[in-house]
């Protein structure tokens, strides 16, 4: 039977992305409350999610030489320690323009971070790295559930939201003491196979298709975290904190889906159960959507989180291995796509919504998961094996 073995360099990686989820999926819930104190429209407070896209490019652009250079462990440290700036402009200052920088600068050292935690544990697995990305995602996810709820409950209190993105700093400096007590640390160095001598190979054409993949689910994730909140109010008559707060839902799906996704990646393929996971989504999809009331569209963000739960680290997964040798600029450029996604669709949704309203926009997701679905299929044909031949790592479970 397979097995994943989870050494202390797993475990930091997964603990650093799970701080990471905690600022990431707190964001999503802010923005609307960012918009109300700012008194911006819909759109414009849709620019938060374009400052996260750029920052994302800068991330991939500025990766692969700061790995070269300073080795992925470091790296990743100096993500962390960019959140902590982010954090610190995020909570001390108002206007709009300052919100906006502070979402750049996080997620640039976010989407550095992100990489490197997917860089690193896809060679230090390189047999199961689905499940390995999947199960540090399910630490991400996991850390991003508490952030809607301590946003929830202080709005609710009458604190505001900054408390509670503030704990993001207590939570990175609760990892970095962690690695210094267990003496725990990441790669220094690029492994020879990934700084192969000679200028760098053309990726495949299968990676390209991924590449697509990622930024069309990434497109349903981030609308999901940045308005799903507005639906819930103006849709499911629930309050600006309790909606908030309901946020959790699809990260508690989540959760979930990648718990339970580390051990079933193991067995199935990635390309079947990533489509599998975009029924489950667009099921959970039309409850939320059609649902009149807060406790129906609050299950069905549980179910949404449920099938995105393995949109990322299945197509992360399947980004690196079409590249192997090449896993640095494979994930830079994978940064890029999610940059595309997390930029250009809530701006969209958003322009929509301040026409026809949040519900309607919404119907936008429907189409952005049947594009998912029509990628992983081409995604099957371009890995065709003949019979005979030893099937790929996209259509045959890591084992």
């Amino acid at each position: 039977m397979p097995r994943l073995t989870r050494d202390r360099i797993t475990w930091l990686t997964y603990a650093q992305l799970g701080v990471w989820g905690f600022f990431l999926y707190g964001f999503g819930p802010v923005v609307p409350l960012l918009r109300d104190e700012q008194g911006t429209t819909t759109a414009v407070a849709g620019l938060h999610s374009t400052a996260l896209a750029a920052g994302a490019l800068l991330g991939g652009l500025a990766f692969p030489y700061l790995a070269t250079r300073l080795g992925r462990g470091r790296t990743n440290w100096l993500g962390l320690a960019g959140i902590v700036a982010a954090v610190a402009v995020l909570t001390l200052f108002h206007s709009l323009p300052a919100t906006l920088t502070a979402a750049l600068v996080a997620a640039t050292f976010g989407f550095m971070l992100v990489n490197g935690v997917n860089t690193t544990l896809a060679e230090h697995h390189p047999v199961n790295s689905p499940a390995a990305i999947s199960e540090a995602n399910a630490a991400c996810a996991g850390m991003g559930i508490l952030a809607p709820i301590v946003i929830g409950l202080t709005v609710g209190a009458g604190l505001g939201w900054r408390p509670a993105i503030a704990v993001e700093v207590a939570l990175i400096v609760a990892v970095a003491v962690a690695a210094l007590v267990f003496r725990v640390r990441l790669p220094a160095n690029i492994p020879a196979t990934a700084a192969a001598d000679g200028p760098p190979r053309r990726l495949p054409r299968s990676y390209w298709i991924a590449w697509l993949l990622l930024g069309v689910t990434g497109s349903i994730e981030v609308c999901l975290s940045l308005w799903a909140a507005d639906v819930l109010r103006g849709n499911a008559g629930m309050s600006a904190g309790a909606a908030s707060a309901a946020l959790a839902a699809i990260v508690t799906g989540m959760f979930l889906g990648r718990f339970a996704g580390g051990w079933i990646a193991l067995r199935v393929a990635p390309i079947p159960f990533l489509l599998a996971a975009l029924a489950v989504s667009f099921v959970g999809f039309a409850i939320f959507w059609a649902a009149p009331i807060g406790w129906l569209a609050v299950s069905g963000l549980v179910v949404v989180g449920l099938g995105n739960a393995m949109h990322y680290p299945l197509g992360i997964s399947m980004a690196l291995a079409t590249a192997p040798g090449q896993a640095d600029r494979a994930a830079a450029y994978s940064s890029y796509s999610v940059a595309v996604g997390f930029g250009v669709a809530p701006v969209v949704l958003g322009w929509v919504a301040d026409s026809v309203g949040p519900h309607l926009a919404f119907l936008l997701l429907p189409l952005f998961i049947a594009t998912a679905a029509l990628l992983a299929l081409s995604l099957t044909r371009t890995t065709h094996t003949p019979p005979g031949v030893r099937k790929g790592p996209l259509l045959s479970p890591s084992v």
